[in-house]
Formats: structure tokens, C-alpha cells, sequence
């Protein structure tokens, strides 16, 4: 009898762990987006207040906020890839280049953000192999960029590369590093791949072989 009982709960732990598996994902997913909507719906309380929808159609659009600012950074993606448009930012981020301490964390936000998306920079776009924290230990990270001539200068003499070590299971936090080139290994794995296996602290494979 207590063997059977022991069955049962087995049964039912693992219906419930396959029933949590199917819907934290999904659960967590709507969060997120229902999480961005509702934060970017406050941009529709910049829309003055006699041509807010809710006055011609009684009642409000959710994901108004969410449309909006797509459509801003669409325009200002327009406007910025064009000559004109490159002028004027070049002289905005002359403006913000001269006024103390913030032309620090615009200009250091910029190159990061440059350095994230764009699609001419390797930076973060190379998983490779570290030793890290020790030697004879190794985990994932990413081409950071070179490295300034003054870090260079500082250096033993060998070749180094900087690399982000990302943490696990958020990667939006890690440690900037400087190790030596030939301790470097590059993957054979897409930055997507390589994400997913740190967030999922190892158990999700990735496609390709590495």
C-alpha cells in the first residue's frame, strides 16, 4: 500500500513539474510584454488631452504607448539615416560633449549602445572560452572591443583582448576582463545560442556544435 502511495505522489510531482514547465514559460512571457505595454502606454498621456482616442471612441486602445513609441524610433531612425538628420545629431552630440559629467554618460551610453547593436562591430558579437576565475577553470564570454593604448601600456608585454564575462542567469550583470589572446578560445555558437545556455545555467543545448 505505501508503495503505491509512494507511486501516486511520484506521478503527481511529475504531472505538476511538466504542467509548471509548460506554463512559466508562457506566464513569464505575457509578464514581460504586458510589463512593456503598460510602461510605454504612458506615452500616450503626451497626446493633448482634446485628441486622446478615449474622447472619440469612449473608451482607451491598450498598447496605444506601445505603437507610439515604435513609430518614434521609427521616425527618429529615418531622420537619422539621412544627411541632414546626421548633421544636426552631430551637432546635438557636440552640445552634450562639452557639458561636464554628462558628456561622461552620454557619450559612454553611446558607444555602448553602438558597440551592441551595431551590425559593423564584433563587440559582443564573438562568444569565445575564458579561464575564468582561475586558470584552470573556463566559462563563456564576449569580444568586448580592443583595448585603449594606456590599458595596452599597462599590460604585461603579450597580446590581450577584453572580454564580458556574463552572469548566470542574468547576463546584463557580469565582469569586464583583459585576458591573453592565446588563452582565448572562440566558439563555433551564435551569441543567441551562447545567451540562451547561460540564462538557462547550462541546460539548454545550443543548435550548433562547439
Amino acid at each position: 500500500m505505501a508503495g503505491n502511495n509512494g507511486g501516486i505522489v511520484k506521478a503527481i510531482k511529475k504531472y505538476l513539474i511538466a504542467g509548471v514547465l509548460v506554463w512559466l514559460p508562457i506566464t513569464v512571457t505575457i509578464w514581460v510584454f504586458g510589463y512593456i505595454i503598460s510602461a510605454t502606454d504612458r506615452l500616450s498621456r503626451l497626446i493633448p488631452a482634446k485628441w486622446q482616442p478615449v474622447n472619440y471612441l469612449g473608451f482607451d486602445i491598450p498598447g496605444l504607448g506601445f505603437a507610439i513609441a515604435v513609430a518614434v524610433l521609427l521616425i527618429t531612425g529615418v531622420f537619422a539615416a539621412n544627411v541632414f538628420g546626421r548633421k544636426i545629431l552631430e551637432g546635438w552630440d557636440s552640445l552634450l560633449g562639452r557639458i561636464p559629467i554628462v558628456k561622461s554618460i552620454y557619450s559612454g551610453v553611446k558607444k555602448v549602445s553602438e558597440s551592441l547593436l551595431s551590425d559593423n562591430s564584433r563587440s559582443f558579437k564573438t562568444p569565445v572560452l575564458v579561464p575564468f576565475p582561475q586558470s584552470n577553470i573556463w566559462t563563456i564570454a564576449f569580444i568586448s572591443g580592443s583595448l585603449p593604448q594606456a590599458v595596452v601600456d599597462g599590460l604585461p608585454d603579450e597580446d590581450y583582448v577584453s572580454v564580458y564575462v556574463p552572469t548566470t542567469p542574468n547576463p546584463t550583470g557580469g565582469y569586464y576582463i583583459m585576458v591573453r589572446r592565446s588563452d582565448v578560445r572562440e566558439l563555433d555558437m551564435s551569441v543567441d545560442d551562447a545567451l540562451k545556455y547561460i540564462i538557462s545555467l547550462g541546460m539548454v543545448m545550443p543548435e550548433t556544435d562547439w
